[in-house]
């Protein structure tokens, strides 16, 4: 009986407080971005195949593509699409510092993933997209530049 309470308590403490905890905690705060991997523990699924058929899963190297012919800050324009995060907490810096977000991953469209991470609760993640969520990197200049065609729920899982 001993055994059981402990484990009733232990079940309470971590999945009806802890995430309760983390909720109010976090209020006010802007959740960092984490990485893709983070994401792949629960969504296995989405995550190989956001790995395996996404083209931005290695949009990093349309950057080094087309690095010699950039200025330094014509590149840092490029960040903003092809890595994660780029300029927000947890985001893309460098390669040297964060090479986990150097390709534009799962949180470019659902958002930063460190709240979510933590409660899984599946409040703090962007769920349902729209052709506006795309078009943040998919301008009409851009669409027309490089021939995108907008595939909302069949382009990356």
């Amino acid at each position: 009986m001993f055994l059981g309470s402990r484990l009733l308590l232990l079940f309470f403490l971590l999945f009806v407080i802890s995430p309760s905890f983390v909720i109010a905690a976090n209020k006010g705060k802007v959740p960092k971005y984490v990485g893709s991997y983070e994401c792949k523990p629960c969504h296995e699924e989405e995550y190989k195949s956001f790995i395996t058929y996404a083209r931005k899963s290695n949009s990093y190297r349309s950057i080094e593509r087309l690095k010699k012919e950039l200025t330094e800050e014509e590149i840092k324009g490029c960040y903003i699409c092809h890595t994660t995060g780029y300029g927000k907490p947890g985001g893309f810096i460098s390669l040297e510092k964060t090479p986990h977000m150097k390709n534009a991953g799962c949180e470019v469209c659902h958002g930063p993933g460190e709240f979510h991470v933590k409660t899984k609760n599946p409040s703090y993640i962007k769920k349902n997209l729209s052709k506006e969520d795309c078009e943040v990197c998919h301008t009409e200049e851009r669409v027309k530049a490089f021939r995108y065609k907008p595939l909302v729920h069949g382009g990356a899982h």
